[in-house]
């Protein structure tokens, strides 16, 4: 539509001002407020256990209690432990985040939700932590099973739509990890250095939409630094912008022992520390008031936001179901796990398979799967289906079910005959692999891309007496494929859920038409990754000179072939593309099934501005819609525009902009299969723009792998921060640091700590709690051991560690028993209501 005219309103119209701000901020329980002492208000802003906050009885405040619960609610039946080390009741564990993302249908991600939030009240649950919803900004960070997408828009909408659902029953949803968590190697003494508008376009706009779209009541704070600043403390991140621009009123919540120093927290309008740091912290916030440092408006502010939510979530609760139905929720699961499996593959149009065909059923996650990721999102299922199990009830004969490897890595050469010998026998081999737990897991990324090689070389052999091979994946980030032409199918199934053996059984025999479409690119290789220079950080910093091309920003922009691009996925129909319009308020698309199927069909909306002034990518994600027809049928798919179709963040300005031009609209199949595409003109905005591009040169042409320190610094607008470990360490290094310790014992616990490391990596079965300790830096042990230790006794700790012995051991003991002391004062003033009002 080449010549319509589009003009933008101003980029920022949708903020509220910061009048509306403080008049919103006004106090919602002054009264309450007014009796509270000032011991029991910094009480009050800590945990007094691992998942509950502190009641007062004294004044009839309850507790609220917190779970993990990103794809299934993990409350612990006995001692609770962040790393779901203890038994957890069942739940029902639904496919994780990344999977979901796959179904790119928000309509699901809501029932999802609604179903997590019903489980949650249940289970007396308040406050449900997740969706996680951090970028994946590259393909080796150990968690991205539980985050959605590289894509921020696409991450951005999903997890508004679990946000609705949850919140719909009563229940808070807590996005996190807010913000910039992309590794998980030192995650808690790391800090991410980007720009401004990297920060802003890639990193926040997805808990943007969370915000604004979800209607988020929490958000939890991630454990890294931005720019040299604990998210947990930046003013940057959590007034400016989620609570001035954003409009945010609910609650911050740390992440469990990722609060530095909750003073700043307390200033920077953070209100819940946890799990449980004991009254050390709450004695550091009362000396902060009384020497005049922290305000008692400041303090009175985060008491209040945090009263708020635990009375409205106990008012809440007094409606909570005492049950939830079990085999609806399972159902639930199945058709997530159908709905979000991608079809990668389908030479000869092998699936679906015939009625009556011989099967072979090799592959240890066919036995055992492998449906979840490892960490503190681990759900114990109400039920767990298995193939084995589950494929008698499907029309085909089975010639034979053989785990074929040990999904540890070693070759086991019975096993290998098992499976070869049920391979020969079948019209059809159904092949079951990927990732196993310890490639995925909490608190550690992986080295390279590869699925286990015993895994590889099985199938390889296979080929030698069976040709008709369909893989099965089971995965929640993306992988080389090398191998790939082994297979003549492959449905990539993600971490499905604890319904995911019926729901691949499903899409293998036609009852389900796969609709999944990928949510994240497969790069040939590891190496043509954006970030793959720089991740993860081998020191301090994690530099994130990638930018703005993250994903297929990246390959798209600059023609890096991939294996599978951005929203890939096959259909057992074809779907055509007709009559595309474009105006001032979105476009329309007529889509058809022309195949003899029902199916489903992602309607994917790009844009693009070819010869911008402002570097960008090629093209952008700015809409998509998840559209059901039968065979033969058409329907009409309308897009809308919104205010983050045109915008990019004008670093001069300090403000969103927008670029005049022509922009191209563009609508497909995938970020590779445009189908169709027209042009709007758009007036924008009259700011100056903010780049040279004599300065930028490669950013301007997207090739990003080896930016220079120069141009790097060009675009932060200011020097690359020292991140190099030096001198001695700091309460802020993570024990894995202690490798430079001067402290001979510290090296040598290090090195026990590295040995116990490698020997549970050797096993492939991950300790979550030994990965920890490794990676815990000094000042996270005061918060995270109900108070036993404070913070001085840590600053004893390091001098140990730096060589101090006997110093340092003077500190940790004198401070011992005056944190003993400090303590039984402060719970005695606690417990009588006598400590001081003002």
């Amino acid at each position: 539509m080449t010549g319509a005219s589009h003009q933008m309103g101003s980029p920022l119209s949708y903020a509220k001002t910061y009048l509306d701000l403080e008049k919103e901020n006004e106090m919602k329980h002054q009264d309450m407020i007014e009796k509270m002492t000032v011991e029991e208000k910094a009480a009050f802003l800590s945990g007094k256990g691992e998942w509950e906050t502190r009641d007062i009885p004294r004044l009839n405040i309850p507790s609220m209690f917190c779970s993990d619960g990103p794809h299934g609610i993990r409350k612990q039946a006995g001692a609770g432990d962040h790393l779901g080390l203890n038994e957890s009741l069942p739940a029902t564990c639904f496919p994780t985040a990344a999977t979901i993302a796959n179904g790119w249908d928000e309509e699901l991600g809501k029932e999802i939700g609604k179903a997590l939030g019903e489980e949650a009240s249940e289970l007396d649950v308040q406050v449900l932590l997740g969706p996680g919803l951090n970028i994946k900004r590259s393909p080796l960070c150990g968690r991205n099973f539980e985050y959605f997408s590289e894509d921020p828009y696409l991450a951005g909408k999903m997890a508004a739509s679990y946000i609705r659902g949850i919140q719909s029953q009563g229940v808070y949803a807590c996005p996190k990890h807010f913000a910039v968590n992309s590794q998980e190697l030192r995650r808690m003494a790391m800090n991410a250095v980007l720009d401004e508008r990297t920060l802003r376009e890639i990193y926040l706009t997805g808990f943007e939409i969370a915000v604004k779209e979800g209607g988020a009541k929490a958000i939890m704070t991630s454990y890294n630094q931005v720019n040299g600043t604990y998210a947990n403390e930046n003013k940057h991140l959590l007034l400016d912008i989620l609570r001035k621009e954003w409009g945010f009123d609910g609650i911050v919540i740390t992440d469990w022992g990722g609060s530095n120093d909750h003073v700043k927290g307390v200033q920077a309008r953070s209100n819940l520390e946890m799990p449980t740091p004991g009254l050390d912290s709450a004695r550091q916030i009362v000396a902060a008031v009384r020497d005049g440092s922290l305000t008692m408006e400041e303090l009175d502010t985060v008491v209040d936001d945090l009263l708020d939510a635990v009375l409205t979530v106990s008012e809440h609760q007094k409606a909570r179901k005492e049950s939830f139905d079990k085999e609806e929720h399972h159902n639930l699961a199945r058709r997530a796990a159908a709905e979000s499996a991608v079809l990668l593959k389908n030479s000869d149009h092998i699936l679906p398979l015939e009625p009556g065909c011989t099967v072979a059923v090799i592959g240890d996650f066919a036995v055992e799967p492998r449906y979840q990721g490892a960490g503190s999102s681990m759900v114990k299922p109400t039920s767990l289906e298995t193939i084995e199990q589950t494929i008698t009830d499907y029309d085909w004969k089975i010639s034979g079910i053989s785990r074929g490897y040990k999904r540890t890595g070693e070759v086991d050469d019975i096993l290998k005959k098992e499976a070869l010998d049920a391979a020969a026998k079948a019209d059809v081999v159904l092949y079951y692999f990927g990732l196993d737990e310890m490639s995925e897991v909490e608190g550690m990324d992986r080295s390279h891309m590869r699925i286990p090689q015993n895994q590889i070389e099985l199938l390889q052999s296979i080929t030698q007496v069976n040709e008709n091979i369909v893989g099965v994946l089971s995965a929640g980030a993306s992988i080389e494929m090398p191998w790939h032409t082994c297979c003549k199918a492959i449905l990539h199934g993600y971490l499905s859920g604890q319904a995911g053996a019926s729901a691949m059984l499903d899409i293998l025999s036609g009852k389900v038409n796969p609709s999944g479409r990928l949510a994240e690119s497969y790069p040939v290789r590891y190496e043509d990754t954006p970030a793959f220079r720089h991740f993860p950080s081998t020191e301090r910093n994690a530099e994130y000179r990638e930018s703005i091309y993250v994903g297929y920003r990246y390959y798209d922009t600059t023609s890096v072939r991939v294996q599978y691009p951005f929203g890939f996925g096959l259909s057992y129909t074809e779907f055509s593309y007709s009559d595309l319009k474009v105006d001032v308020q979105g476009i329309q698309v007529v889509v058809t099934n022309t195949g003899d199927r029902d199916g489903a069909e992602v309607v994917q909306m790009y844009v693009g501005l070819p010869n911008a002034i402002v570097f960008r990518p090629a093209k952008e994600l700015k809409g998509f819609k998840k559209v059901f027809l039968k065979a033969g049928e058409s329907k009409v798919v309308q897009i809308p525009f919104d205010d983050k179709t045109f915008r990019y963040w004008n670093i001069r300005a300090n403000k969103w902009e927008v670029e005049m031009g022509t922009y191209q609209i563009m609508v497909g199949a995938s970020v590779s299969d445009i189908r169709l595409v027209k042009e709007l003109e758009v007036e924008g905005t009259a700011s100056a723009y903010p780049y040279n591009p004599a300065e930028l040169p490669y950013y301007y042409t997207g090739i990003i792998q080896q930016i220079s320190n120069q141009e790097f610094e060009t675009l932060l607008g200011h020097p690359i921060p020292d991140g190099k470990w030096s001198g001695e360490l700091k309460i802020n290094d993570a024990v894995c640091q202690m490798y430079y310790a001067k402290s001979a014992l510290a090296r040598f616990i290090y090195k026990i700590l590295t040995d116990r490391k490698l020997k549970n990596e050797a096993t492939g079965k991950p300790d979550l709690n030994l990965l920890f300790q490794y990676n815990i830096p000094f000042r996270a042990i005061a918060k995270m051991t109900g108070g036993m230790v404070s913070m001085d006794m840590v600053n004893g700790v390091v001098e140990v560690v730096n060589g101090y012995f006997f110093r340092g051991m003077g500190k940790v003991i004198g401070g011992f028993f005056a944190n003993l002391r400090a303590n039984k004062a402060y719970e005695k003033r606690l417990f009588s209501g006598k400590g001081a009002k003002k």
